[in-house]
């Protein structure tokens, strides 16, 4: 077992058990659009349209302010290979949300807005003595993104919009167990990273078009981010006393890459209570290739093994990841069935960046399919959102000679199943 292992932990920095997208993204960044299957790119519903689509922003014509909030509660197990009891993940409830503000202009050409949501995020904690802990134990992440945005309707029928996407936030814990001789309890040691990450600046930016009533188009994209934790620390615990020199490393660094996502989105409005929408993401996962730590100190040499040696005074060690671009297809709809209510229902299928032999315990991805709902009741200036969102992954197997084949042995041998769900609720109010 070598340092590796720690490694693919750090995959789901910034990240983890993504809720409703592949990989460790997660789209929960609006209660109307999470109860149409996630659509939005090419529909002006509200608000959330800075995130969507910017460009469609411009043509809310309510501006407003509106907070929501979802809890996803997972229930992932694992059996291994060789057998055994199956493991379940310990139960844990995540709370991303999401703030937006929007303004306009009187002669609604132009709008100005923030966003504050939370796309990554998630703890995992695997129970004690699975066959995986010298992989994973437990991981704690939280993210934060702030983004300003403005919007300009060209004409009446066509707007343009761009953002910041300013991660202000991120934090990740990780820890697993080490392998070691002469540990006391069950004879392993432990390990934990700890660290935040730095602020990156991207982009978002879209263009939305609305030739007729009954028909509206959009398209974004966002722009991808490296998250790089700097100066991270590192505690090593429950180490025998004659292994002390070899575990002295105190602090490390790594990157990961949020990854760039390119959306095309169509709204189809038969009449004035019903409202159709259809998205497709392109995201470019293959710019993930490979996770890299570097360490400030020994990382254990003989108990762990860097893979590169020593690299300017740091260990550096390795993880291949590989991952693929992938598509997730999203369709919803809602309907007005009163003056005050309105209802949607909506699913999404999401094709897996993760390859196989390169599935990790803390991102156990695979193909998924997202069946959601939704209402809202509006009385006034005030409104309550509320969504529910069911998310089911394939189960997904990967053999020790999977591994063995694609050099990815710092993971785990067996099966993983998923399945996600996610209320949500929200309060908005219009001027």
């Amino acid at each position: 077992m070598n340092l590796k292992s720690l490694l693919l932990a750090g995959g789901a920095l910034l990240s983890g058990t993504a809720a409703s997208a592949g990989g460790y993204q997660v789209t929960l960044a609006g209660q109307k659009n999470n109860g149409m299957g996630g659509v939005g790119v090419g529909l002006s519903l509200d608000q959330a349209a800075m995130f969507y689509n910017p460009g469609a922003l411009a043509m809310v014509r309510d501006r407003g302010i509106q907070v929501g909030v979802n809890a996803t509660l997972a229930r992932q197990a694992f059996r291994s290979q060789y057998g055994g009891p199956q493991r379940e993940l310990q139960n844990h409830v995540v709370t991303p949300f999401n703030l937006y503000a929007g303004f306009g202009s009187e002669d609604n050409k132009f709008a100005a807005g923030i966003a504050v949501y939370t796309p990554f995020g998630n703890k995992v904690q695997y129970a004690d003595g699975w066959e995986g802990r010298y992989s994973l134990t437990e991981i704690d992440l939280k993210s934060i993104y702030v983004q300003p945005t403005v919007s300009y309707a060209l004409t009446d029928k066509l707007s343009v919009g761009a953002g910041l996407v300013i991660l202000a936030y991120g934090a990740v814990n990780l820890q697993r167990d080490i392998p070691v001789e002469g540990a006391a309890g069950a004879g392993a040691a432990h390990v934990e990273l700890d660290g935040k990450a730095t602020t990156k600046i991207g982009y978002n930016a879209g263009i939305y078009f609305k030739p007729t009533d009954k028909l509206s188009l959009g398209a974004s994209y966002r722009s991808k981010i490296d998250a790089q934790v700097e100066g991270g620390d590192v505690t090593f615990s429950n180490v025998p006393a004659s292994l002390g020199s070899r575990f002295t490393a105190t602090e490390f660094d790594a990157t990961l890459p949020l990854p760039a996502t390119t959306s095309i989105g169509v709204g189809f409005m038969p009449n004035e209570k019903l409202t159709i929408g259809f998205d497709a993401n392109y995201v470019e996962w293959s710019k993930y290739k490979i996770l890299r730590f570097d360490f400030r100190g020994n990382n254990g040499a003989g108990g762990l093994v860097s893979t590169s040696g020593q690299v300017g005074g740091s260990n550096v060690s390795t993880s291949r990841r590989e991952y693929k671009n992938a598509w997730t297809l999203r369709a919803g709809a809602q309907y007005q069935l009163t003056s005050g209510l309105t209802v949607r229902g909506g699913g999404s299928y999401d094709f897996s960046p993760v390859k196989d032999g390169f599935v990790t315990p803390e991102t156990p991805d695979a193909d998924r399919l997202g069946l959601t709902v939704g209402a809202s009741y509006k009385f006034g200036s005030f409104g309550i959102d509320v969504s529910g969102q069911f998310i089911d992954l394939k189960k997904r197997t990967q053999t020790e000679a999977d591994l063995v084949a694609n050099n990815t042995a710092d993971r785990v041998a067996g099966t993983y199943k998923t399945r996600v769900l996610i209320p949500g609720i929200g309060l908005n109010y219009t001027f």
